[in-house]
């Protein structure tokens, strides 16, 4: 009793009571990765922004730069096209940005160029940057390994620019005109997603997709890398 009487309450009046979830609710269990009061300077962590909207945030200026995916056919179905049509500093739309993405793959093509891929095309908005990771020529989704690359180029592009302060990036899962796929076919664990992004250098925020908004009874955690405690129970230790 005296356990509950101490937990703390988050809503006025009877909130607490009324939102309690049930399983019929897209929900999610964030589960404590690390002590709060401790930090280090730098940040060297990709905070998962669970439960938020990424485009709302762009459009209310949480960020200055993001980063998402283009291909050189169509993006009808992509955030790239949204983010275009949102932001109204933007001389783009998708059409357009469709025409460069093709202009600039027919462009590599031309010279032999396909040691670096993927690329990364700049469209700068004013108020918005977007860094778009061009999907490879001939191929109908990205890999693992076309993410951790476009990662790597991303990051350097980042590295000591305090003027792309703060960065977000689309988790690549749940995609319509830019699916990610593993060797199996099959979209990869969100796990893997982000482990890419942390070994290529990234440290900025990425938003999960929407299906992963009801994962519960599954815990999750607000930041990657996760705790050490996750492996441990892989294999099979308390």
């Amino acid at each position: 009793m005296s356990q509950e009487h101490d937990r703390p309450r988050l809503y006025a009046g009877d909130g607490d009571r009324l939102l309690e979830a049930d399983r019929n609710t897209d929900r999610i269990v964030l589960l404590p990765s690390n002590d709060p009061r401790q930090a280090t300077i730098g940040g060297g962590d990709i905070r998962i922004q669970w439960g938020q909207s990424l485009l709302r945030d762009v459009l209310g200026g949480r960020y200055r730069t993001v980063v998402c995916s283009i291909n050189d056919t169509d993006n009808s179905h992509g955030i790239i096209g949204t983010l275009l049509e949102m932001v109204t500093t933007s001389q783009w739309n998708v059409e357009s940005a469709t025409s460069y993405a093709k202009v600039f793959q027919d462009a590599i093509g031309l010279h032999d160029r396909h040691d670096n891929e993927p690329y990364i095309l700049k469209f700068d908005l004013d108020s918005l940057l977007i860094l778009a990771i061009l999907r490879p020529k001939g191929k109908d989704h990205f890999s693992i390994e076309d993410l951790e690359k476009g990662f790597r180029t991303v990051s350097k592009m980042l590295e000591n620019r305090h003027d792309r302060q703060a960065i977000a990036s689309v988790s690549f899962l749940g995609a319509r005109s830019n699916q990610l796929r593993d060797k199996s076919g099959k979209e990869p664990p969100f796990e893997m997603v982000v482990k890419s992004m942390y070994n290529a250098g990234y440290r900025g925020d990425v938003y999960p997709s929407l299906a992963m908004w009801h994962t519960a009874p599954t815990g999750v955690f607000a930041t990657y890398p996760f705790p050490d405690s996750l492996d441990r129970m892989r294999e099979g230790s308390s």
